[in-house]
C-alpha cells in the first residue's frame, strides 16, 4: 500500500506522528540544540528527512543538472563509451549484481576530483572540463551539507568526539559515490542487459512493486554507505517504508513529494551500525513517472575501505548490547556483492553473537 505523505511541515518537540516525513530547517532558527534534536529524532524515527535552507548554491545544482541532462540525451553509443559500470561509469537497466533491474539509466563516479576529471574524458569529450566542474562543484558544496549533518547528529547523539562521522567522509582516501539517475517516462525504450525488453518478470526482480502508481523504477533498498544526500527534480517517484506504530515490523509505503529546492537525506547501513541501531537506515524506492522524466542526484558518504566501522562507545549500554560485530567497509561492500538482491537485509550478516568482543 502507497500513501501520500502528510503535509510538509517542521517538526514538533514530541515524537513524529505515523506517515509523517520531517522536514528539518538547517538555518536553525530556534537555536544549534534544538536542531541537533530535531536531527537525532527524525533519523532515529524515520532515518529520512528533507532539508531546507541546506545552503548548497541553486547555482551549483543547476549546473549539475544541465552537465547531467546533456550527457543522458547523447545518443546510446556515444553514452556507453562511459561503461559498463564495473561498479563506476555509466549503465541502464542493470542495476545489481544478483539481476535486479529496473527502469533508468544511470551514472556512477567516484567524488574524488581527480577520479572525476578521468571519466569527464569520456562523459564529455567535447569539452570535459565542463562536466568536471559542475560535478566537483557540486559535490564539494553536498560533502559540506553532509560533514554539517553529522557532526549535528555527533552532538545530539553525545559523542565525546562529535567530529568522528564526518571525519570518516572527510578523509583524503573516502570511498564515497555521485550517482546520477535518469528515468525516462514509460514511453522512452531503454536498452537493456543483451539489448532486450524489460519484462514483467524482470521488474518483479526489484522484490517490489509499484502498485497503481507505475512500474519499479529502482526497487526496493537500503543504502549501505554512512549517509546519503538527494536532491531530484520535481517530478515524483521517491517512496520510503515508513514504520506502522505497531512494532511487529511492518510500516507503510509513503510518497515523497518532490521539491527541486530541497534535500532528501537517509540513514544508511553503516550509520546504523556505527550507533548500534539507534538510527535507522530506511528502506526505499522509486516509481517511473508514466508522462515525465526524472532526474536524480544522490551523494552517498562513505568511509575509506579500510576504515573500521564498530558501534560507538557512547550507544552501548547494558540495556542496550552491541547489536553488530565490527567489520571494515571493505569487508561489508564484498558481502553486500556476494549475497543476494538488493531488497535483502545486508547488516543481518554482521549481527554480534555473545562472544564477539569490540577490543579484539
Amino acid at each position: 500500500m502507497v500513501v501520500p505523505s502528510a503535509a510538509s511541515q517542521e517538526m514538533a518537540p514530541e515524537s513524529l506522528p505515523l506517515g509523517i516525513i520531517p522536514t528539518v530547517d538547517m538555518s536553525a532558527p530556534s537555536g544549534r540544540g534544538e536542531l541537533e534534536r530535531r536531527l537525532v529524532r527524525a533519523c532515529a524515527e524515520r532515518g529520512f528527512f528533507k532539508a531546507v535552507n541546506h545552503g548548497v548554491p541553486a547555482r551549483a545544482a543547476a549546473r549539475l543538472d544541465a552537465a547531467a541532462s546533456a550527457f543522458f540525451a547523447r545518443p546510446e553509443q556515444a553514452k556507453q563509451a562511459a561503461g559498463p559500470p564495473d561498479p563506476l561509469g555509466y549503465g541502464s537497466r542493470n542495476i545489481g549484481t544478483k539481476g535486479d533491474v529496473g527502469e533508468l539509466e544511470y551514472l556512477i563516479l567516484h567524488a574524488d576530483p581527480a577520479a572525476v576529471a578521468r571519466k569527464a574524458r569520456v562523459i564529455d569529450a567535447e569539452d570535459p572540463s565542463r562536466f568536471r566542474v559542475a560535478v566537483n562543484e557540486y559535490v564539494d558544496a553536498v560533502r559540506r551539507l553532509t560533514c554539517r549533518v553529522l557532526d549535528l547528529l555527533g552532538e545530539g547523539l553525545g559523542l565525546r568526539d562529535p567530529t568522528s562521522l564526518s571525519r570518516l567522509i572527510s578523509a583524503v582516501d573516502s570511498d564515497s559515490l555521485l550517482r546520477i539517475n535518469h528515468y525516462p517516462t514509460s514511453a522512452d525504450a531503454l536498452p537493456g542487459p543483451g539489448d532486450r525488453s524489460c519484462t514483467a518478470e524482470d521488474a518483479k526482480s526489484g522484490n517490489s512493486n509499484g502498485g497503481a502508481n507505475g512500474t519499479i523504477g529502482f526497487g526496493e533498498h537500503t543504502d549501505p554507505q554512512i549517509i546519503s544526500v538527494l536532491r531530484a527534480n520535481d517530478v515524483d517517484g521517491l517512496q520510503v517504508l515508513l514504520p506502522d506504530g505497531r512494532g511487529g515490523g511492518g510500516g507503510e509505503w509513503v510518497q515523497v513529494p518532490a521539491d527541486p529546492a530541497a534535500f532528501f537525506i537517509n540513514v544508511g547501513d553503516l550509520l546504523q551500525a556505527l550507533t548500534n541501531g539507534r538510527l535507522v537506515s530506511i528502506r526505499h524506492r522509486v516509481i517511473a513517472s508514466t508522462s515525465r522524466p526524472r532526474l536524480s542526484t544522490i551523494y552517498f558518504a562513505a568511509p575509506p575501505l579500510h576504515a573500521r566501522i564498530s558501534a560507538l562507545p557512547e550507544t552501548v549500554a547494558a540495556g542496550t548490547p552491541r547489536r553488530y560485530r565490527p567489520f571494515t567497509w571493505s569487508e561489508y561492500k564484498k558481502a553486500m556483492y556476494a549475497h543476494g538482491r538488493l531488497s535483502h537485509n545486508r547488516l543481518d550478516h554482521f549481527l554480534a553473537s555473545g562472544d564477539d568482543d569490540d577490543d579484539r
